[in-house]
């Protein structure tokens, strides 16, 4: 199993939204942890700048689950265009990674 640890980044429209893709990906074991903020996003669509409260999603998983993750995500969206990032991990403590890897497991 290749167990190396990323981040995955996606925002929300609203916590309805964001915490029914933080539980599918867990009760998948897509996720390790997924961690759930307000914040205000300005950004361009569609030509015009655009102002609004989102929740961003903050989801530890193994890089191999990546694919599939993404996928989830895309699917479960209610945006267009949703933002979805993989931030690699450069280094993490040992007992951090060991749980991560377990519970980011599809196969449990």
């Amino acid at each position: 199993m290749n167990d190396a640890l990323c981040v995955v980044l996606t925002t929300a429209p609203d916590q309805t939204s964001a915490t029914r893709i933080g539980e599918a990906l867990l009760s998948e074991h897509l996720a390790a942890c997924v961690q759930y903020e307000a914040v205000r996003s300005q950004y361009w669509w569609q030509g015009a700048l655009c102002t609004d409260d989102e929740v961003r999603l903050t989801i530890k998983t193994r890089r191999a689950l990546y694919g599939t993750v993404e996928a989830a995500i895309l699917r479960l969206h209610p945006y267009d265009c949703p933002q979805v990032l993989c931030l690699a991990i450069d280094a993490v403590s040992a007992g951090y990674q060991a749980w991560a890897a377990v519970s980011a497991n599809p196969a449990v």
